[in-house]
């Protein structure tokens, strides 16, 4: 039994060896040639466009277009703090009246124009109320200005609010005339 095995063993090797050798190696054509491209020399690069001016739908519905003022934004931070204007808000309000909304507008003409400059919104309050009462009113003076802002085409990715409460007032005086200056929302121009 051992002697049959061995020859079907060794018949089944040199059937496969056999049919292995009758089959031709296989090919695979060679690759077409073609000439090499000519070297060119590189061109320079373009030079980079001029700022294009971008459009911005402000209040009315109205297109305004927006050209960078490249005059402005070489300026220290310091100088660039000056050219934005708080506005004031009335009593226990967080509403924009007509003038802070034109404050805020001629603020939002400036920072469409410099589109780069990230902004924060300070709230304020006066000294009177509790601390907790001044901020949460700081924080919803912020947060209006911050909307009307985002509604004239700024960018709210651009602004970030925070509130001060009743901690650094324009004015240390205990009166009216003191008060109605600290109720504001201050704008920072924190990066350009």
């Amino acid at each position: 039994m051992l002697n049959v095995i061995r020859i079907v063993t060794v018949v089944l090797l040199v059937g496969f060896t056999v049919s292995c050798a009758k089959r031709p190696p296989a090919t695979t054509p060679p690759p077409p040639t073609t000439a090499a491209p000519p070297v060119t020399e590189a061109a320079p690069p373009a030079p980079p466009p001029a700022p294009t001016p971008t459009t911005t739908v402000v209040e009315d519905r109205t297109v305004v277009p927006v050209v960078p003022d490249e005059g402005v934004s070489n300026r220290p931070l310091e100088e660039l703090n000056k050219l934005l204007k708080p506005a004031f808000f009335q009593l226990n309000s967080a509403e924009l009246d007509d003038a802070g909304r034109a404050v805020v507008t001629s603020n939002a003409d400036l920072m469409r124009k410099n589109q780069t400059w990230a902004i924060t919104i300070e709230g304020h309050a006066d000294e009177r109320g509790t601390a907790e009462y001044n901020l949460a009113l700081g924080e919803r003076r912020a947060l209006a200005v911050k909307t009307y802002l985002v509604s004239l085409g700024v960018a709210a990715d651009r602004l970030r609010t925070v509130s001060y409460g009743k901690e650094f007032p324009f004015d240390p005086g205990h009166n009216e005339s003191a008060w109605s200056k600290n109720r504001r929302a201050h704008f920072q121009i924190t990066s350009k």
